[in-house]
């Protein structure tokens, strides 16, 4: 019974040995006789008993690396503290057992390394602002570099980008100059816009103000004409017909009797108004004064005849 037992478990242990099932994730390096033979991928798989052994065993998905933060220095001499991730995938089973010892770590300090040349040849604004080309920069040359292990980088992104703190201080330093900048700025252009806002205003109210001064001065004129061309029409009119009352017999001595009458008028009035008097009080004188005056009409007219 015992012997039955050994032999039983010599066989299952010959089975292990021959038999292999190498998962869908992985690759298998296989060594015989402690030299390399073939990399069998995933599948059953039989092997020589004791000859042949599985040596390194790789995972074919795409794995994520930590780069720890290092200090770096940029183009413009400032001190940054910069981590970030790689992703590789093993596309070789062969050269990534014995093209290097440990390709992760390898790529973990490659990936530094590349980081701080990449770096250095940016200034800390553009560090900032051009992540995207940094990232493409960094994956070109470490992939150049890790083609011999049998591993592909696929990409590589830059986790924090920390300043010192004597770097962080004078930005905020800066960002305060430039916001206050832009608020006097800002302040000077509304103060600008007002100015000339408020002289437009000026202008236009001159502008105004002077058409409707014009507008009232031809208004004014407009009437003053129409005002003498109606007094010198009703005068002509009135011209007229004392010509024609005058040319009518009995029409002299009317007009006499006219003149006569608002002379007396005035005179009366300005006997009552004036303080000194200027002209005869007595109504005899102004009875020979007519009587002149129609004598010296009747002169005059005889002359004409």
């Amino acid at each position: 019974m015992f012997v039955f037992t050994l032999v039983v478990l010599f066989v299952l242990f010959i089975l292990y040995k021959l038999l292999l099932i190498v998962p869908m994730r992985e690759v298998n390096v296989i060594e015989r006789l402690g030299k390399f033979r073939v990399v069998l991928q995933p599948g059953f798989h039989f092997l020589v008993p004791f000859i042949d052994r599985v040596a390194y065993r790789h995972d074919t998905r795409e794995e994520v690396l930590d780069v720890p933060p290092q200090s770096c220095i940029s183009k413009d001499n400032t001190q940054l503290e910069v981590d970030g991730l790689v992703y590789l995938k093993v596309m070789d089973g062969r050269l990534a057992s014995y093209g290097i010892e440990n390709y992760r770590l390898a790529a973990v300090n490659l990936a530094q390394t590349t980081m701080r040349s990449e770096i250095g040849k940016l200034s800390l604004s553009q560090t900032f602002s051009e992540r995207d080309s940094l990232n493409e920069s960094i994956v070109r040359e470490i992939d150049k570099a890790s083609d011999p292990w049998g591993i592909k980088v696929l990409r590589y992104e830059i986790k924090n980008i920390t300043p010192s703190r004597k770097v962080i201080h004078t930005l905020e330093k800066q960002m305060e100059a430039e916001r206050s900048k832009r608020a006097e700025i800002t302040l000077a252009n509304a103060e600008k816009a007002a100015m000339i806002n408020l002289s437009e205003g000026e202008r236009q109210e001159a502008i105004n103000l002077s058409e409707g001064e014009k507008i009232k001065r031809i208004n004014e004129a407009k009437g003053t004409a129409a005002e003498i061309a109606i007094v010198a029409k009703a005068k002509a009119e009135a011209m007229a017909l004392v010509s024609s009352a005058l040319a009518v017999e009995g029409g002299n001595d009317a007009m006499n009797m006219q003149l006569k009458e608002q002379f007396i008028g005035q005179v009366g009035k300005v006997l009552n108004e004036a303080d000194v008097s200027v002209v005869p009080a007595e109504m005899a004188k102004l009875e020979g004064f007519f009587e002149g005056m129609e004598q010296v009409t009747n002169t005059v007219k005889g002359g004409r005849s």
